[in-house]
């Protein structure tokens, strides 16, 4: 999926419970974010953990790890050249048109700046 793709999958008015300092609403704040981590982190990889995700009707939850190597400017620091390795939850709910409405999720943050050294 590219990340034009998002503006046909987000709901401009979504409800972010935990959107990354700055993000702007929409799909408009999820392309930002996934273009600063893709620079940051050109090798980014979420594992989706299967045995993990549970959905209803309206909601998806699901465990990943996320996993890259920092080789560009991340949050004002340079880079550092160091693999990370975290995990995160995030939960999901759709309309009856499958977009995006509203999102609860936490990454460890703090672990991948810790393990990039930045902390």
């Amino acid at each position: 999926m590219t990340l034009t793709a998002l503006h046909d999958l987000v709901a401009d008015g979504k409800v972010d419970h935990d959107p990354t300092p700055g993000q702007v609403d929409g799909a408009a704040g999820f392309v930002a974010f996934f273009n600063e981590m893709r620079a940051a982190f050109p090798d980014l990889h979420v594992e989706v953990e299967v045995e993990h995700l549970v959905a209803d009707d309206d909601n998806v939850a699901f465990a990943y790890t996320l996993t890259g190597t920092h080789d560009g400017p991340v949050q004002g620091h340079g880079t550092t050249g160091k693999p990370f390795a975290v995990r995160g939850v995030q939960i999901s709910k759709f309309d009856e048109n499958a977009t995006l409405v509203e999102r609860w999720g936490d990454t460890d943050e703090a672990g991948i700046m810790s393990q990039l050294g930045l902390a």
